[in-house]
């Protein structure tokens, strides 16, 4: 019997089932795997693109350098075994003396680059600069080494107990050239002052009693003579996976003590690091964590990616200034 009240139309329920819900977080979990990796690659295409971009920056630095000096920077200062000019030896590298052509002239002002880095203040030592690392690896928050001391072996040109000086770390290197034997006729000899055959190199020290005044051997664009667009000046230096910072695979790129804190060297026996886990225990490779290739900047300051299988004949003509074999990056 009705009593008068309306009929109510039957109550419906909103929202989602269990089921319903699991398709919906499934659906967006597949869309997620699906777009990650091309998420990741473009990431990785933009960390690419900014370390060449640092390569580039460097080398119109030390290009300009030229332009004043009328000389490329040394890479470091270095001795001969049985010179007397024994002067030099640990002052601060060719990263510390393009800094006023990066826009750094205060921080180079607080350099004295006639002093050994371990006398440098701390604080100066150990600033990173973006410019010189490579943002696929890290930061500046991620780039400094502690004071350490190693066991070294003869093969990277030292050997003995070795104690580095902590300090900022850096990815990228200049080229030292190539192993072949330089004035003492050893395949070491490339270690010493003006024994280079790259465009990056060690040199010898004019000393003023024990304090460096100048370098002595000096390479101007002059002595490329394959050509500056045929001969790497920097590149990324190799640096194993769970390595950064460690010594001696990463120490201070401001230290001159030791060759491959701020240069490398590549030709046969000596490759590009075919991937980021290679083990170089001479620490002479340059190398990168990109995939497939590693980034160099040449001596015209063109930029250029090189692939990590390049044979070691043609890199090593890349690195060698003046062999009369001049090969293209390509």
């Amino acid at each position: 019997m009705n009593s008068g009240k309306p009929l109510q139309p039957p109550r419906t329920r909103s929202g989602f089932t269990i089921i319903e819900l699991l398709v919906v977080i499934a659906v967006v979990g597949i869309l997620t795997a699906l777009l990650l990796p091309a998420v990741q690659q473009a990431r990785e295409a933009a960390r690419v693109t900014q370390c060449r971009n640092h390569l580039k920056q460097i080398g119109t630095a030390t290009l300009n350098f030229h332009d004043t000096w009328n000389a490329l920077p040394p890479g470091r200062l270095m001795y001969r075994p049985g010179a007397t000019n024994l002067c030099g030896r640990g002052t601060p590298t060719w990263f510390v003396r393009i800094l006023p052509f990066l826009d750094e002239e205060l921080f180079f002002g607080q350099w004295d680059i006639s002093e050994s880095v371990s006398n440098q203040s701390i604080d100066v030592r150990r600033r990173p600069l973006n410019v010189f690392l490579c943002p696929t690896r890290r930061g500046t928050e991620n780039a400094f080494s502690s004071t350490n001391t190693v066991t070294m072996s003869a093969s990277c040109g030292c050997s003995g107990t070795v104690t580095f000086p902590g300090g900022a770390t850096v990815d990228y290197a200049g080229n030292h050239g190539d192993l072949t034997p330089g004035a003492m006729g050893f395949t070491s000899d490339f270690y010493f002052g003006g024994n280079g055959n790259g465009v990056i190199i060690s040199s010898r020290a004019k000393c003023n009693e024990t304090d460096p005044v100048d370098w002595i051997d000096k390479i101007s664009v002059r002595d490329v003579t394959d050509g500056v667009s045929n001969t790497i000046l920097a590149g990324e230096l190799h640096i194993p996976h769970g390595k950064l910072n460690a010594v001696p695979e990463n120490t201070s790129g401001y230290n001159g003590w030791h060759l491959s804190a701020s240069m490398r060297i590549g030709g046969p026996g000596v490759p590009i690091a075919p991937s980021s886990n290679y083990q170089d225990s001479r620490l002479y490779s340059f190398g990168s964590w990109h995939h497939g290739g590693c980034n160099f900047v040449m001596s015209d300051g063109s930029v250029r990616t090189v692939s990590n299988g390049i044979d070691t004949t043609t890199l090593g003509r890349l690195c060698n200034r003046a062999d009369d074999h001049p090969v293209s990056a390509f």
